[in-house]
């Protein structure tokens, strides 16, 4: 239900302000969580949105345990054009109780991500998987099912306090690039570099483009899941006018933090040059915090903006024969320059299957590989015949590339203690 909300606070310390016309304030005084001290959360402000009675009082004496600072609560959704003046409030984090009305919640989750920068929770009885997928893209960084599982709010709460404004780090003036390569053809380039960048977005909180390159065939709009009509393509033919503006209008959303610039969904005739790549990186670069490119195997991508001016190359490769023989000449030969920003990822990694040993692995790649990816075959190919992200999953290989997105982006890791009951968007 919407309607006129009402809302109540809670504090530690002091008296909460008057609340507005219409609205009543009760106060009440929570004992914070001092068990979480010590992994530096820092007391939030708390906006907890609720029609029900019974669950907004079971999420508030949650809260009130935990290291929530003031907490307010809102008896009703509030429309959507009520949104700006909500989060005038600047809110740390907001809880949305999805299990009231899910589709208008939806909407509010997506309004409140496109006008704060606060973290999104989102909060149900029921642990259903479209559910989670839909609230995912709507922009909520958390979903946590009610009854809350021991300690869940407690670390969902830490990651909210790492990602504050006051904790990122200013924007510079251009973004950083990561770059996913292939060493050969079929190395699982586009499932890495898709779910790195949902991930990537999710941990630093910023804005993220990801460039499908591997042209003609790229398919990580269809990993995915999103549709839209222009490509990569239309980009690269109209380099001679491509600014912010014009960009905006190419890209598909796949989240509020991550846009997608997808290659064509149909065989296309274009030229490349080296100067419409450049124009493409610079003003990527220029508009978003981060960019992700999926170069594919494409060697042709040498000496322009994609690899010149990347923060971090992955060259994705298997312990294979040919693999690790085309990993060697690339290292030696074609990333000389790139050497100190070149990451090497080990893809379907399975120890008890190699047939060689690690000293000779590390040999082949003349350094030593920083990831290693573990092998789900299975797995891989549910995610991408469904457009289900294995970032939504919590198994060995989207933990292994969501370890990649917060090296990436210096996000602070709960401590593995911590890890059992992670909820399934931390």
């Amino acid at each position: 239900m919407t309607g006129k909300w009402t809302m109540f606070e809670t504090e530690l310390s002091q008296p909460a302000a008057a609340p507005p016309s219409g609205r009543t304030g009760n106060l009440v005084r929570p004992t914070p969580n001092r068990d979480l001290d010590g992994l530096g959360a820092a007391l939030l402000s708390v906006a907890l949105i609720s029609p029900d009675a019974q669950r907004r009082m079971a999420v508030a004496n949650a809260l009130a345990n935990s290291q929530a600072g003031m907490t307010r609560e809102y008896s009703c959704y509030p429309e959507l054009d009520e949104v700006p003046r909500l989060m005038q409030q600047n809110h740390d984090v907001v809880i949305v109780d999805m299990d009231g009305n899910p589709e208008y919640a939806l909407d509010l989750v997506e309004s409140i991500c496109s006008h704060a920068s606060a973290t999104v929770m989102v909060c149900s009885a029921r642990a259903d998987p479209d559910l989670m997928l839909r609230c995912m893209r709507a922009g909520a960084r958390e979903f946590l099912t009610v009854p809350f599982t021991n300690g869940s709010l407690a670390e969902a709460l830490v990651r909210a306090s790492v990602r504050r404004p006051s904790a990122r780090t200013a924007k510079k003036t251009n973004g950083k690039q990561f770059v996913f390569f292939g060493a050969k053809g079929g190395s699982g380039v586009t499932l890495l570099a898709s779910n790195f960048a949902i991930m990537l977005a999710r941990e630093s909180g910023q804005s993220t483009l990801l460039i499908d390159l591997d042209l003609p065939f790229g398919d990580a709009a269809l990993t995915l899941g999103v549709e839209g009509q222009y490509s990569t393509v239309d980009a690269l033919q109209n380099a001679n006018r491509l600014d912010s503006n014009f960009l905006s209008k190419l890209l598909r959303q796949y989240s509020p933090q991550l846009s997608v610039l997808a290659a064509p969904g149909k065989l296309v005739k274009w030229e490349t040059s080296v100067e419409a790549l450049d124009r493409l990186i610079a003003v990527s670069r220029s508009e978003f915090d981060n960019v992700v490119i999926d170069s594919g195997s494409r060697l042709d991508l040498a000496g322009t903006a994609v690899f010149q001016e990347a923060t971090t190359v992955f060259l994705v490769t298997q312990v294979g024969i040919p693999e690790l023989r085309n990993s060697n000449r690339l290292v030696s030969e074609f990333f000389t320059r790139e050497l100190s920003r070149l990451e090497i990822v080990l893809n379907r990694f399975e120890p008890s299957l190699l047939g060689v040993d690690e000293e000779h692995i590390t040999k082949a790649l003349t350094k030593p590989a920083q990831w290693k990816i573990p092998n789900d075959r299975t797995a891989a190919i549910r995610s991408q015949n469904t457009a289900s992200p294995l970032a939504m999953s919590d198994q060995p290989i989207s933990r292994a590339i969501g370890q990649m997105a917060k090296a990436a982006c210096g996000a602070v890791d709960v401590p593995e203690k911590k890890k059992r009951i992670l909820s399934i968007f931390g």
